[in-house]
């Protein structure tokens, strides 16, 4: 026998296995409750925010059509402005091209007013030419009936007189001597040395040759000069009778047949 077996064991005494079970069970079945406790506990504590849970939805939806509507409406705002924006730039354009037009219709009837202006101003003169034409013509013609205005060209006159008419139609060339075109004094060169007669080349020396003649007193064969007789004279012709007179008159005209009044002359002389 050991010498400690009559004392008393420190160890606490074990306990049987029946206590251990049951205080188990008895355990098991606080915590079952606890747990169902709890469990009924958390239920009841997250019935509320079930509700909330339940409603944000709804919330969230009708937040979510405002805010489109608005988007909507922002939209709809800005297609407006802009449609806005384009009918009063294209007003603005027609304004201007408006603005264009009017100045470019102001400045196109200015220029018609201008037109018709310059055109009744050359009709009055024309007017008045054939005015003063029609005097001379009757001055002519009043005069005629004396026997130098009417004299038939004869001898030398005849010769130089129809030299100048055949060139009739040829063309003014200034400086040309014929053929086929003429400047008036190399035509009146040309037809006085048909009759042997030598003039001088430009018009103011052969303003001033032979005689001077008044023009109510021209014979056939006389010189005719417009401008002053000497270097002051820039034209000739020769007075053919009958009123008219042939000349290298222009390059539009050539060489023509007219009557005095078509272009009254200054002067004449005679040579023949």
């Amino acid at each position: 026998m050991s010498h400690t077996a009559h004392i008393r064991s420190h160890r606490k005494p074990r306990r049987s296995a029946s206590t251990i079970a049951m205080r188990a069970g008895v355990a098991g079945s606080v915590l079952s409750t606890l747990a169902v406790g709890g469990a009924s506990a958390s239920s009841a504590s997250t019935a509320e925010p079930v509700t909330q849970t339940l409603e944000l939805p709804t919330l969230t939806a009708d937040l979510a059509a405002q805010v489109a509507q608005s988007a909507d409406a922002t939209q709809q705002a800005a297609a407006n402005y802009e449609l806005r924006a384009e009918r009063d730039a294209a007003a603005a354009k027609a304004a201007k091209q408006a603005k264009s037009d009017l100045a470019e219709a102001k400045k196109k009837a200015a220029a018609k007013k201008k037109a018709e202006a310059a055109r009744a101003a050359a009709a009055e003169q024309a007017a008045s030419r054939s005015s003063e034409r029609t005097t001379l013509a009757a001055s002519a013609n009043s005069s005629s009936s004396s026997s130098t205005s009417t004299s038939t060209a004869s001898g030398s006159a005849a010769a130089v007189i129809a030299f100048a008419r055949a060139q009739i139609g040829d063309a003014y060339v200034l400086g040309a001597t014929g053929p086929n075109s003429w400047d008036c004094s190399s035509l009146l060169q040309a037809a006085f040395k048909q009759a042997g007669v030598s003039l001088p080349r430009v018009s103011q020396d052969q303003s001033t040759v032979g005689t001077p003649v008044s023009l109510s007193n021209l014979q056939p064969g006389d010189i005719l000069y417009w401008g002053s007789a000497g270097s002051g004279a820039y034209h000739t012709a020769l007075y053919v009778g009958g009123g008219n007179f042939v000349g290298a008159e222009n390059p539009s005209t050539g060489i023509v047949e007219k009557p005095l009044p078509w272009s009254p002359p200054t002067g004449a002389v005679r040579v023949l």
